[in-house]
């Protein structure tokens, strides 16, 4: 591929990453952000890549500003609990593919979510109680005569 022309300038772009601030609610993160910058201008061209690495950050620092759990801590409490990402996502909920986005900061964990993390990562014999309910929601229905 060849480079990007600088829309200001005309100039040659050159791959590189640049440091980024984003703000949310009061907080803020810094980041390395990946791009085509312009030397001789402010400008910069970003890829859908890219745009995933401040995409993830924003998730992140929402998360923190929310005071919900972050990518990180999804992760050590999952594995905390001895679970697949699979099986968190079945068994707290989300579907089987949502812990994989929780962790790799795609998706934001509701409230929900992390309060029962938080509560499984304080006591992990919670999840006792889930795999109980679960069990009983996978075996058929009795069935009730009526009288």
């Amino acid at each position: 591929m060849n480079n990007p022309v600088c829309p200001k300038t005309g100039a040659p772009m050159y791959r590189d990453t640049r440091p980024m601030t984003l703000t949310y609610k009061g907080e803020s993160i810094t980041f390395d952000m990946p791009g085509w910058y312009c030397d001789s201008s402010d400008e910069s061209i970003h890829t859908g890549q890219d745009m995933k690495v401040s995409d993830r950050m924003l998730t992140r620092l929402k998360a923190r500003a929310e005071g919900l759990l972050e990518p990180d801590e999804v992760r050590r409490i999952r594995k905390k609990l001895g679970m697949s990402q699979t099986e968190a996502g079945q068994m707290i909920g989300g579907g089987p593919r949502a812990f994989q986005k929780y962790e790799s900061g795609d998706l934001l964990p509701s409230r929900a979510i992390s309060s029962a993390l938080a509560l499984l990562d304080h006591d992990p014999k919670g999840l006792a109680v889930l795999k109980a309910r679960q069990g009983k929601a996978a075996r058929p229905p009795h069935s009730v005569s009526e009288p």
